[in-house]
């Protein structure tokens, strides 16, 4: 028989506590002895009743069943093992060296089994079952404690990514509230002010603020706080200035059609104050004398890192000699500064009615 000094110990450096179960009590005292001198804290009990009162009454890293005993066999003993709460790992010890029996104590939860012989050859092999026993059930508690810990990390993330999202939400209500309020503000000045050019810059600035405010409206009510769905963003724009144009009797129909795409807010915020320039200066010069005509927005992804944004009407296009619509030339700059934010570029496209005028951006 060899020695086997790992075994006496369990996961946190005490010995390993053995119960032993079997009716033949001098076979029961020299297991007892035997695993005593290789370290081990070991108690026997001689009967299936014996044994479960006493791993009521203690904690034992491992128990091992005699199959043949008076009464109830270890059969029997390992179902109601089993039905304890938390039963330690058990070994089967028989004096069989049929299959069936080592077969049966497996399906009944034993962990492994050992067959007695008359050399004592199977207390060297009790030994290596006990050891590798604690062995496989302390790496299960090391990883059940390993799935505990990553379970409450996840946890935790999620309450943080909850409350971040829920605080990022009340972020942008109160932003979108005082960009509201900022528009009113602006809306009631400009209603007091007779002068019709200082009216329409005012407004013009109303719709700029308005278009931002936009942005962050969708942010409050998106479960994705961290990004615009911009086809949905600019479809929401072009209603809310078909309402203002209708507003003031402009009939004309402004068209989204925009393949889906999700962009950071700030760049949502600048692809919405060029688009709401170029929509408003549509409207302004681009049907004079009451004509009604169509303003068309589309936005396509020909390539996975590029977006293509245009905006074209089928109204009399640009004045004779100019590469650029009427207006004080404060538009064109802030298109130009919107578009540097994005990396991109606004630049004016042959069109056969009207005038189409394109934002090229990264898509990314």
């Amino acid at each position: 028989m060899t020695n086997s000094p790992r075994s006496s110990s369990d996961g946190e450096g005490q010995p390993v506590s053995v119960l032993y179960i079997d009716d033949d009590d001098g076979l029961a005292r020299l297991v007892q002895k035997y695993l005593r001198r290789h370290g081990y804290r070991v108690e026997t009990a001689l009967s299936g009743t014996e044994g479960l009162g006493k791993l009521a009454a203690g904690r034992f890293d491992v128990v091992a069943v005699d199959h043949f005993m008076p009464g109830e066999d270890g059969l029997q003993l390992l179902k109601r093992l089993a039905k304890l709460p938390e039963p330690p790992p058990a070994i089967y010890v028989t004096a069989s060296d049929e299959g069936r029996i080592a077969v049966a104590a497996l399906k009944h939860g034993a962990v492994d089994y050992v067959i007695k012989d008359v050399q004592g050859a199977f207390l060297d092999l009790l030994d290596r079952a006990i050891r590798q026993a604690v062995e496989q059930t302390t790496a299960r508690r090391a990883r059940e404690e390993a799935e505990r810990a990553l379970r409450e990390s996840r946890d935790r993330l999620e309450l943080l990514l909850a409350q971040k999202t829920a605080l990022l939400q009340e972020v942008n209500h109160r932003v979108a509230n005082s960009l509201q309020l900022i528009s009113s503000l602006i809306g009631i000045q400009a209603a007091r002010i007779a002068d019709s050019d200082t009216r329409d810059a005012l407004h013009l600035v109303r719709e700029r603020v308005q278009a931002v405010m936009l942005v962050h409206r969708r942010l409050y009510t998106s479960d994705e706080v961290g990004l615009v769905e911009i086809d949905k963003y600019l479809q929401a724009m072009a209603e809310e200035l078909q309402a203002s144009a209708l507003a003031v009797e402009q009939r004309h129909r402004i068209v989204v059609d925009a393949e889906p795409l999700k962009v950071a807010p700030d760049k949502a915020v600048s692809v919405g104050v060029i688009v709401n320039e170029l929509i408003t200066n549509a409207l302004k010069y681009a049907f004079p004398q009451g004509q009604d005509g169509t303003i068309r927005v589309t936005l396509s992804r020909p390539s996975d890192g590029e977006a293509v944004l245009a905006v074209e009407d089928d109204g009399v296009g640009y004045p004779v000699g100019t590469d650029a619509p009427k207006g004080t030339g404060l538009g064109g700059l802030i298109m130009g500064a919107m578009a540097k934010t994005l990396n991109g570029a606004v630049e004016r496209q042959p069109s056969e009615t009207g005038a189409r005028i394109v934002l090229t951006f990264p898509a990314g």
